[in-house]
C-alpha cells in the first residue's frame, strides 16, 4: 500500500502549492507518493510491462507541466490516474493491430514449482482476459476500487461520472469477472 500523508507529512494540496511556489522537493515527494499507485493502475488497465515506466514518466511530466489546472476538486492521485488513463488510451489506439513479444529473461517462468506456476499463470491469464472483456468504464472503476483502494467520489471525479454510477459499474464489473473467471 502506498504511504498516505500522516499527521506530520504535508498533504498533496500543500505539496502542490509548494511546487507552484518553486519548491522542487515538493514535486519529488508527490512523485514518490503516487508513482507506485500509478504503475499498478496502468499495468492493471492493460499497459505492457515494457511501457509502464514510460507512461508514468509522461503522466508526471504532463501533470507538473499543467499543475495549475489541478483545482483540488478531486484528489491529486485521481487527477494523475485520469492523465495516465488517457495516455494509456492513446497508446492503445496507436498500437492497435500490432503485437509485441518480449524475449527478456525476467519474463520466463520460475522453474522451482512447475505445478504452482501453471496454476498461477492460468488464473492470471483468465483474470487478465476477463478484465479485457469488461467495458472500459467498468474495468477502470474496478481497477481504481479494487487495486488502488480509491473511494467512489475520487473514482467518479477521475472518470467523469457520479459516485452512484461508479458503485454500479463496480458491482457489474465484479459480477462479470466472477462469471468470466469461473
Amino acid at each position: 500500500m502506498t504511504p498516505q500523508p500522516g499527521a506530520s507529512d504535508p498533504t498533496d494540496s500543500e505539496l502542490v502549492e509548494a511546487f507552484r511556489a518553486g519548491d522542487e522537493q515538493a514535486a519529488a515527494v508527490l512523485v514518490r507518493r503516487h508513482s507506485p499507485s500509478l504503475a499498478r493502475f496502468l499495468a492493471g488497465a492493460g499497459a505492457w510491462s515494457s511501457e509502464v515506466d514510460d507512461l508514468i514518466q509522461e503522466t508526471l511530466f504532463r501533470a507538473f507541466r499543467r499543475i495549475d489546472s489541478w483545482r483540488g476538486e478531486a484528489s491529486f492521485r485521481s487527477w494523475l490516474l485520469t492523465i495516465g488513463g488517457n495516455l494509456l488510451k492513446d497508446e492503445h489506439r496507436k498500437r492497435k493491430g500490432r503485437t509485441v513479444i518480449s524475449i527478456e529473461d525476467r519474463d520466463l517462468p520460475d522453474q522451482t514449482d512447475p505445478a504452482g506456476t501453471v496454476v498461477a499463470d492460468e488464473l492470471a491469464s483468465r483474470i487478465q482476459f476477463a478484465l479485457g472483456k469488461l467495458p472500459r468504464l467498468q474495468r477502470e472503476v474496478f481497477l481504481l476500487r479494487a487495486q488502488q483502494g480509491a473511494e467512489y467520489p475520487d473514482i467518479a471525479a477521475a472518470l467523469g461520472t457520479t459516485p452512484g454510477a461508479a458503485r454500479v459499474h463496480f458491482h457489474h464489473a465484479v459480477k462479470a469477472l466472477k462469471g468470466l473467471v469461473e
